[in-house]
C-alpha cells in the first residue's frame, strides 16, 4: 500500500480538536489563512488580479481552484495534511506560539521565486539541496535548465537565492497572502540522525566538530582526552542527544538549523503552509508543486538512488542506547513536529 495512501487511512480517524484560534499577525499588518472554501481569485494590495498574472493562473488559484472541478486524491491529501497542522497549532496554541509576532530575521529560510509566484521554506535534512537547485532554475530566467548541473555547494550560496526577509514590511504581507507557500518535513527523529551522521561522522565537517564539537564534548563526556576536546570530531549521538536536552542548551542560543524543529523554522502556526510535502512521499509531492506551478511538462524532481541515507531501521539502531529518560526528554522537544505533521511515536521509543 502506497504510504500517502497510508496517511489518509491514518488521517481520517484523526478528530478534530478546537481548542483555541492559531491566527497570527506579523508586525504591524494582519494576514490570514486563506479560507479553503473560496475561490482564491481576489484583488491583492496592488490592484492585479492574482489568477491573471502575465496571462495565466497562478499556483494558489490551481491549488484552491483548480481547473478540473472533481478533487483528485493528492488534493484531498494535501487538504488534510493543512487541516492536521491548523489543529495541532488550535490545541497546543500555548506552545505554538509562544511568540505572538515574526519579524523578517524569522523569514530566512523562505526562498522566493517571483517568476512562479513560490515560497519555498527550506528544512537542512529534507532534500533542500534538490530543492534549492529547483528553486534556482525557476528562478533564474534561463541561467539554468538541468537542477543536477549546479552543484551542491553552490545551491547553498545565499546570494543565488532570494529569501522573503530581503523584503519591505508590504512586499512581505503581499506575499504571504499571494504566493504559493510550501515545505517539506520528514521523521523528526530519522531527520535528527541524518543531521548527527552528516555533521559528526564526516572527517571533512571540520567546522561543525569546533563550533558544535569541542562543546558537546566538553559538557557531556567526563575525563575527556585533550585531542577530544580540540578536535571534537568523535560526538558520540548519546552525547549530541545530552547536548540537545540540556536546558543550558536551549537557553544559552537557538538550535543550528540542521536540528532545530521544523515548527521553529518555518512558523507553520503563524504562517499557513499551502501544500506540506513530506519526505516519505518527496518525488510525488514535489512534482505535484511543480505540476501547480505550470512547469511540470519540463521540470521534474531529481530523483538518484543514494546508498548511504538514513533509514528508519539506521534510527531504531542508533536509539537503543538512549535512556528511556533521555528519550522521553529529546520527543518532547521535537513534540510538535511529530504531532503537526502526523508522525506516529516511533515504536522503538522506551518514553517514562
Amino acid at each position: 500500500m502506497k504510504p500517502a495512501l497510508l496517511e489518509v487511512m491514518r488521517m481520517n480517524r484523526i478528530c478534530r480538536m478546537v481548542l483555541a484560534t492559531c491566527l497570527g499577525s506579523f508586525i504591524l499588518v494582519i494576514f490570514y489563512f486563506q479560507s479553503m472554501l473560496h475561490p482564491v481569485m481576489r484583488r491583492n494590495p496592488f490592484g492585479v488580479d492574482i489568477c491573471c498574472r502575465k496571462g495565466s493562473r497562478s499556483p494558489l488559484q490551481e491549488l484552491y481552484n483548480p481547473t478540473q472541478l472533481e478533487l483528485s486524491n493528492t488534493a484531498v491529501l494535501h487538504q488534510m495534511r493543512r487541516d492536521q497542522v491548523t489543529d495541532t497549532c488550535r490545541a497546543n496554541s500555548a506552545l505554538s506560539r509562544k511568540r505572538r509576532v515574526l519579524t523578517p530575521s524569522d523569514l530566512k529560510h523562505l526562498v522566493v521565486d517571483e517568476d512562479h509566484e513560490l515560497i519555498y521554506c527550506y528544512v537542512p535534512k529534507v532534500a533542500c539541496t534538490n530543492w534549492k537547485r529547483l528553486m534556482m532554475v525557476l528562478s533564474g530566467r534561463g541561467k539554468y535548465s538541468d537542477p543536477m548541473e549546479i552543484p551542491a555547494n553552490e545551491a547553498h550560496v545565499s546570494a543565488n537565492l532570494k529569501t522573503l526577509n530581503q523584503y519591505s514590511i508590504p512586499e512581505i504581507n503581499h506575499r504571504l497572502k499571494s504566493y504559493l507557500k510550501f515545505l517539506f518535513v520528514r521523521e523528526p527523529f530519522e531527520r535528527l540522525v541524518s543531521a548527527y551522521r552528516n555533521k559528526f561522522t564526516q572527517k571533512y565537517n571540520t567546522s561543525f566538530h569546533k563550533r558544535y564539537g569541542t562543546k558537546i564534548v566538553r559538557r557531556q563526556r567526563k575525563n575527556a582526552t585533550q585531542e577530544a576536546l580540540r578536535r571534537g570530531d568523535d560526538v558520540r549521538f548519546e552525547e549530541f542527544v545530552a547536548y540537545l536536552i540540556d536546558p543550558h542548551t536551549q537557553r544559552e542560543e537557538p538550535f543550528n538549523e540542521h536540528w532545530q524543529t521544523v515548527h521553529s523554522l518555518c512558523h507553520p502556526c503563524h504562517i499557513h503552509y499551502d501544500l506540506v510535502g513530506k519526505y516519505e512521499t518527496l518525488e510525488e509531492d514535489s512534482n505535484y508543486v511543480l505540476r501547480l506551478a505550470g512547469v511540470g511538462s519540463y521540470l521534474k524532481f531529481p530523483t538518484y538512488a543514494k546508498s548511504t541515507r538514513t533509514t528508519d531501521e539506521m534510527t531504531t539502531e542508533f536509539f537503543q542506547n538512549i535512556s528511556s529518560e533521555h528519550q522521553t526528554q529529546l520527543y518532547e522537544v521535537y513534540k510538535l513536529d511529530f504531532l503537526m505533521f502526523n508522525y506516529s511515536v516511533p515504536s522503538y521509543l522506551k518514553l517514562e
